[in-house]
């Protein structure tokens, strides 16, 4: 590895429309800050990219100087993989083009774009692609993921509505991954996280949606969680595509006017033509497990996104865990309910997922994200802002992702992963967990024809060897 003077003397040197920062520069503390403050890293430089000719000229001098190389989009990521101590951090932020091409249904977006910036461009010509929940999100990194949300049941996962996309490659090529070019590629990317190239642009297919959506919340206060989540099972069984729903056990934000008692919230989103069956169909909900309080309304889209905001704001800290279900039988029930109980601060929670619908419509081996029959996808997140709450937030996330490992399908949601220490001494036990051995063997294929010498590791990595 270069000196410290080396690199920084290269840094200084490079072409850029963005700009190197170095340690010492009065912006360099914010700039290397990323959501999740326990991922608290000092590189020796970052890039921030303006352009695909500037992340060349990054990743140049990464390699010429054998720097460890992160790669940060919107800098969501809980597992603090667009940061790195020592090594160079290649920053797409400043990339936030957004391009609506309305005739078409398709929207060109560049790295740097989150989740929020996507739906208000897209919003005004009534159409959306389907993303994740909390809108601070790169897109970047939720798409290469998998992708899940309030639309996964009537359009499939992000990766699904996935056209193409631009990549670098370790070895400074500009590629194109679609159906057509690159399809191998195309196939690694849609779930196999950033271990191929660095993403300088994705084209989605939209969908048509709002502005206006009917959504809404029944919430359930904790005497009521078994009953309501058993109805909920029951009820999920026969809905149709066009209705999503997700689970959340929380603490409310202050802002809610809730009290600040932990609430199962039973959440849904009609992406259908016709809101009134939706309400028909939500009325057999509220029949089965009243709730105590219900919020249901048709609701602008941009505002419905952003509901949860507020829980996950910058510096937060952070571990999260996750599991698949085949089923949501009593066993699986007792065991979530007892630890949704036990949450430890706000923003702490506890997330169901109802998969199926469209997802499960794209074969299995279409793509190279987990399982896509699972039922249901289940997020352990441990969110606070004291150091002193470290290990008793770990400790939670840990123990309800154990909690339901007896009822738990195959699979791991890269993007729901935390960082454990066992991924960084034994990554390909992570990577088996995540994949299964079949899709892990043909990532390995493809890692080790895209990025042999494993440039692109600060991720959930699969190793070439």
């Amino acid at each position: 590895m270069s000196s410290g003077g080396a690199v920084a003397g290269a840094a200084r040197a490079l072409e850029l429309r963005g700009r190197a920062i170095l340690p010492g520069d009065p912006d360099y503390d914010g700039a290397r800050a990323v959501w999740n403050a326990m991922q608290d890293r000092r590189p020796a430089v970052i890039v921030r990219a303006a352009g695909t000719a500037d992340v060349l000229a990054a990743l140049r001098l990464g390699r010429e100087h054998d720097l460890r190389i992160a790669v940060r989009g919107g800098g969501h990521n809980v597992a603090g993989n667009g940061t790195v101590e020592g090594g160079l951090v290649i920053d797409l932020g400043p990339m936030k083009g957004v391009h609506v091409d309305a005739a078409r249904r398709v929207v060109r977006v560049e790295p740097g774009v989150t989740l929020g910036d996507l739906d208000r461009e897209t919003e005004p010509f009534g159409l959306v692609v389907p993303i994740g929940v909390v809108t601070g999100t790169g897109v970047s990194g939720l798409t290469l993921g998998g992708g899940v949300g309030w639309l996964t049941r009537a359009h499939g996962l992000t990766i699904d509505s996935l056209l193409s996309a631009d990549l670098v490659t370790a070895d400074g090529r500009v590629v194109r991954a679609s159906p057509d070019d690159d399809a191998d590629l195309f196939w690694a990317i849609r779930g196999g996280g950033g271990n191929f190239g660095i993403v300088t642009s994705l084209e989605f297919e939209a969908q048509a949606l709002g502005p206006t959506v009917f959504a809404g919340n029944f919430v359930y206060r904790q005497p009521r969680w078994t009953e309501a989540l058993r109805a909920y099972a029951a009820w999920t069984e026969e809905l149709p595509d066009a209705l999503t729903s997700i689970v959340s056990f929380l603490r409310p934000h202050p802002d809610w006017d809730m009290g600040d008692d932990i609430l199962m919230l039973a959440g849904f989103t009609w992406a259908g033509p016709d809101p009134a069956v939706a309400e028909r169909l939500v009325d057999r909900l509220r029949a089965a497990a009243p709730p105590d309080i219900e919020v249901v309304q048709p609701t602008r889209w941009v505002a419905w996104q952003s509901q949860a905001d507020a829980l996950f704001p910058m510096g937060v800290r952070a571990y999260w865990k996750n599991a698949s279900l085949d089923h949501l039988d009593d066993a699986a029930i007792e065991a979530i309910v007892e630890h949704a109980a036990r949450e430890p601060a706000l923003g702490s929670g506890y997330d169901i997922h109802h998969m199926g619908g469209a997802v499960t419509r794209v074969p299995e081996g279409a793509t190279a994200f987990p399982n896509r029959g699972a039922r249901f996808w289940l997020n352990m997140y441990g969110v606070w802002s004291d150091p002193a709450d470290d290990e008793r937030g770990r400790a939670w996330a840990r123990a309800a992702h154990d909690a339901v490992q007896p009822y738990a399908a195959a699979g791991q949601y890269v993007n729901f992963l935390g960082s454990d220490g066992h991924a960084a001494s034994d990554p390909r036990a992570q990577a088996l967990a995540a994949y299964g051995p079949a899709k892990l063997a043909r990532l390995v294929e493809l890692k080790r024809r895209y990025d042999p010498a494993n440039v692109f590791r600060l991720n959930h990595n699969i190793p070439p060897d």
